[in-house]
């Protein structure tokens, strides 16, 4: 363990970064044909104004750009690792299901948005990461406590956690009206992944894109399953294959992007299916399953954001989904199962932000050394659920959400405040004898307050701190799965206190060019935790019950850095740490009482490491996970070992042909054309390279040492 922990702390001590270029922006029309080398303009005096630069106030964590191409991820579950503060749950293989768990409170409190709109189930309340693909992805950002802007909809401030998925939005060069793209991805485990994007600008102010993809693994691998018993002897060595982790999956999205003078709006249409096998726990010297997953996720979504008049802007988003399910388990000797469920979900919310004080204000044109603004928002929430298991009672939700928030910025201070009310409606359509009549929940309010102090203007030192209160309610299957539900369960409640710091530094000339650190450190307390515990004598008859109280003690560090080595040579290094004591009180008569809760480790943390020169790209990345046990019972038979994996990749980006130099005469005759050529990207991936052998769930090996490669044309 101290061994473990002096190499956690060492590698911390690494800095880096994200570097971002802004280029100058070119001029369309008369005379921007013409290179500015050659061109000379006399303009008048322009006064500019404009609110300040607002610093998010709320702790955030981002991966975009050359940071986000180089690691080595197949989903967007897999570039989250990255963040401190997340422990993921991979049951293994390509198509193996994998979630995340923000600060030990329960992958149910974290709220998953794509493109602004978040992703539901009412189900069972968890999002699947890895059925994401990275292709077309841009952004991800994870925010602890809820997003740092006040004007959004409800929606988004009713998570103890949020991750935003940020997709590619149409960008074209000067003179040119379309963009394709077409990839392809092959490595270990069969895979082969190709994939193509088209974007193609419709106007000047509406632009289309269409990207699609297709993935295809026989999930085999080879592993080494070796079991120690707490006495030290080898209880059982061996190596096998695992079996039954095949997958085939396609997606399409098709998206439209218009702008307005004083707005913008989007709509996006978005399909996912896929078929995949079921590994399974290895127990009971069973090497392999025939379970099988058949998912069909469809959804419509659109948003609207306009400026109606100085100081006053509204927001609408809308969304419709369907989604299908089907389980199989075909093994008569455990429990024959085949069910299918499909939900419907229709979303509306509407969002007013005002402007009351500021250089933007509806009251003054004048500037203002505050600025003050008020949101009030309000959602929408329909959910239905279909299955086919006898007695189902099909039961219907309806949720209104209302929010009113405020943000207050002035000199040394930031300032956020909100308070969410939730009002939930369910009804059954087809009430049995075990649920004779619907869930019935009161109206909910939850506040939260988050504060940002800046001691010094001129430099880029925050001290920062929340406190937010939220709450999970039950999930249909919580409630209403035959013989499982219980529809006198109560909400999951999380209680949120953070505090931090974070330094910027940047530097105009020298090697190093910017430096970041943050620090934080939290307390969460998690009460009426929903569990499943035994009913009776048979396996597969269970119970939901709120038996959890869980106190979470823990700090997140992050540590990034950019270097300039020469004018070709940049070099970005970046390192995450998380201490976590998550502690279930549930009991105090159980052995339980007091220990680390299951798959929590007290330490964890990654690192990366990005050197380019001019089209090359060499990346490097780590992750480590400390000492957890499998059981909040904290005894030697249920401790998991440390486990870290090492990956690399090297890409390299290049024009398929290039321009014959010109003299200055026919410079202004060059630049009449598009400004743009062919573009090849290939790329090898190396992960898990020294081949380490270990389980993220127990029961559940994960892939040894595996790579892939990447083709690309840009058009």
């Amino acid at each position: 363990m101290k061994r473990s922990l002096f190499f956690i702390v060492s590698f911390v001590a690494c800095t880096a970064v994200q570097a971002e270029a802004y280029p100058l922006p070119i001029s369309e029309g008369k005379g921007a044909e013409l290179d500015s080398i050659v061109r000379q303009f006399s303009i008048d005096e322009v006064e500019v104004t404009a609110r300040r630069r607002e610093e998010p106030v709320i702790p955030v964590q981002t991966l975009s750009g050359a940071r986000l191409e180089g690691l080595s991820t197949q989903s967007v579950a897999d570039a989250a690792r990255y963040f401190s503060g997340v422990q993921i749950k991979d049951y293994g293989g390509v198509g193996g299901m994998k979630t995340i768990d923000v600060r030990s409170m329960g992958t149910n409190h974290l709220g998953v948005f794509y493109d602004g709109i978040e992703i539901g189930n009412a189900q069972n309340g968890t999002v699947d990461l890895g059925k994401f693909s990275m292709d077309n992805i841009e952004e991800i950002a994870l925010y602890n406590g809820q997003k740092s802007e006040i004007f959004q909809p409800a929606k988004d401030f009713g998570s103890a956690g949020t991750l935003y998925i940020k997709t590619r939005r149409p960008k074209f060069t000067p003179g040119k009206n379309y963009n394709l793209s077409i990839t392809m991805k092959a490595g270990t485990f069969g895979l082969a992944n190709p994939s193509i994007l088209y974007e193609q600008k419709l106007t000047d102010n509406i632009h289309l894109s269409a990207s699609g993809e297709y993935t295809y693994a026989h999930g085999r691998y080879h592993f080494r399953y070796r079991r120690v018993l707490p006495s030290g002897a080898v209880a059982w060595d061996t190596t096998a294959v695992r079996q039954n982790g095949d997958v085939q999956a396609g997606r399409a999205e098709v998206g439209l992007f218009g702008y307005l003078p004083e707005g913008k709006w989007h709509v996006k249409g978005y399909y996912y299916q896929s078929e995949k096998g079921i590994p399974g726990a290895i127990v009971n010297n069973v090497w392999t399953n025939s379970q099988r997953q058949w998912d069909r996720n469809a959804f419509v979504q659109g948003n609207y954001t306009q400026r109606i008049v100085r100081g006053y802007d509204v927001q609408v988003n809308a969304k419709y989904s369907n989604d299908r399910m089907r389980y199989l388990n075909p093994d008569t000797t455990l429990m024959y199962i085949d069910n299918t469920f499909t939900q419907q979900e229709v979303y509306m919310s509407m969002a007013h932000r005002v402007a009351l004080l500021g250089q933007q204000s509806v009251f003054s044109h004048q500037p203002s050394a505050v600025n003050w603004d008020v949101s009030l928002s309000a959602d929408w929430l329909w959910n239905y659920l279909e299955g086919n298991l006898a007695n189902f009672v099909y039961p219907e939700r309806n949720t209104v959400l209302a929010a009113a928030a405020t943000q207050l910025y002035w000199k040394y201070l930031k300032a956020q405040a909100s308070v969410l009310g939730t009002f939930i409606f369910d009804k059954i359509h087809q009430p049995t004898i075990a649920t004779p009549t619907a869930y019935k929940q009161k109206p909910q309010f939850t506040p939260a307050v988050f504060v940002s102090y800046q001691p010094v203007l001129s430099e880029e030192l925050f001290l920062r701190a929340y406190y937010k209160r939220i709450f999970r309610m039950p999930t249909f299957n919580d409630l209403y799965y035959t013989d499982v539900g219980n529809i006198s369960l109560l909400p999951e409640y999380t209680t949120q206190y953070n505090g931090g710091v974070q330094y910027d530094k940047r530097w105009q000339e020298g090697a190093c060019r910017a430096v970041s650190v943050k620090a934080d450190g939290y307390f969460n307390q998690v009460k009426n935790k929903i569990v499943a515990i035994p009913k009776g004598n048979g396996q597969y008859r269970w119970q939901m019950l709120n038996l959890g109280y869980v106190e979470i003690r823990g700090c997140d560090v992050n540590a990034s850095g950019t270097f300039d080595l020469t004018n070709e040579v940049l070099l970005t290094v970046a390192a995450a740490y998380t201490y976590q004591k998550a502690q279930d009180f549930t009991d105090p008569g159980e052995l339980t009482y007091g220990g680390q809760i299951a798959y929590i480790p007290w330490h964890s943390g990654s690192a990366t490491i990005n050197l380019q020169w001019k089209g090359l790209s060499v990346n490097y990345a780590f992750i480590y996970v400390g000492e957890r046990y499998h059981n909040s019972a904290n005894i030697p038979a249920n401790r998991e070992q440390p486990w870290y994996t090492h990956d690399v990749s090297i890409s390299y980006d290049m024009p398929i042909s290039r321009k014959s130099k010109v003299d200055s005469r026919k410079l202004i005759v060059e630049s009449r054309k598009p400004n743009y050529s062919p573009r090849l990207y290939f790329a090898v991936e190396i992960n898990n390279l020294f081949n380490q052998q270990y389980e993220v769930i127990l029961n559940y090996p994960m892939p040894g040492i595996n790579g892939k490669g990447i083709i690309r044309i840009t058009i």
